[in-house]
């Protein structure tokens, strides 16, 4: 009876990429680090921000994405802002969906149409159960997976509220292992996050006026300001030695919360179902809303994967 040769089975790499704000471009910079170290992703899942890139790299649109962020400055991001928002939350829905239309994929692209597989998790307001997209138009899924409370209303889908997938898991590992994955290499934008506004030095005079004087009597342009003034370092200190604490801001409220939640939950997920690769880029110092600092991300990102390439190929390798 003739020998059968034993073949080895190509093990399906899924990446899990996490949730985080304007972190989330660091993103770009891993996909592109473990590209040049010849890793395919097979599945990508994404969360909040993970969600944005991962939808663009499934969709190869990642070169659109990265140009159109690296050119984002502090004013560029203005216009995604609602000057008059309603109660619900502060980001213009329609001018974000027109971003993601040309830079991310097509209004009315599906998951089943994507060249690659790609899923994202978004959050039941009213149960808190994970949401989990992986059929129907893509900009349903990343619409939910960024609803992020106090800046974006809760996204309508089937008779359901959904919000940002970062309230339930911001590492979405099990999700890449339900979509096939034998191996999941996770990026966790949370790492030392939730201390970070302890450890900053106060803003300087620079970074305090660092936007557009306006004119006191010009009452849309003053708006303008203040909402370009919210965009600024979100590392400025909220506590100094030899002055009393000054109270937070709403921005920086939110950004403090969400970044203690976060941290507490991945590391919560992490223990129950842990990557077979982690990796944590150094963003501690990048802002919830600072967008404009892409290519510090992006580099963080690439940096982050060369760290750690020997144990990316032991890994994969085995």
């Amino acid at each position: 009876m003739a020998d059968k040769k034993m073949t080895k089975h190509k093990p399906r790499i899924g990446v899990a990429l996490g949730s985080g704000s304007a972190r989330g471009w660091a993103h770009i910079g891993v996909l592109r680090a473990l590209a040049e170290l010849g890793v395919q992703a097979d599945i990508i899942a994404g969360c909040s921000v993970g969600a944005i890139v991962g939808a663009a790299y499934a969709a190869g649109n990642l070169d659109l994405l990265e140009q159109e962020v690296l050119s984002f400055n502090k004013l560029d991001l203005v216009r995604f802002f609602d000057l008059n928002p309603s109660l619900n939350g502060f980001v213009h829905r329609e001018r974000l969906q027109q971003f993601f239309n040309s830079y991310v994929c097509p209004t009315e692209q599906t998951f089943e149409q994507l060249p690659y597989k790609f899923a994202s998790v978004a959050t039941y307001l009213g149960s808190g159960r994970e949401m989990w997209f992986t059929e129907g138009r893509v900009a349903d899924g990343i619409m939910a997976s960024i609803s992020l409370p106090g800046l974006f209303a809760p996204f309508a889908y089937q008779d359901q509220w959904l919000v940002d997938g970062g309230l339930v898991n911001p590492v979405p590992v099990s999700l890449c292992r339900a979509l096939g994955a034998d191996i999941v290499i996770a990026v966790n934008l949370n790492g030392a996050i939730a201390r970070r506004h302890f450890q900053a030095q106060p803003p300087s005079v620079e970074q305090a006026t660092d936007v557009p004087v306006v004119a006191e009597t010009d009452t849309a342009k003053r708006a303008l300001s203040q909402v370009a003034a919210s965009l600024r370092d979100y590392s400025a200190a909220l506590f100094t030695p030899n002055r009393p604490m000054p109270t937070p801001n709403l921005i920086e409220a939110i950004a403090g919360s969400i970044n203690i939640m976060q941290d507490k939950i991945t590391r919560s997920r992490m223990a129950g179902d842990p990557p077979e690769i982690l990796l944590t880029p150094k963003l501690s110092d990048i802002g919830l809303l600072e967008f404009y600092r892409a290519q510090e991300a992006i580099t963080a990102g690439r940096e982050v994967v060369q760290r750690l390439s020997l144990e990316i190929e032991t890994t994969l390798n085995t």
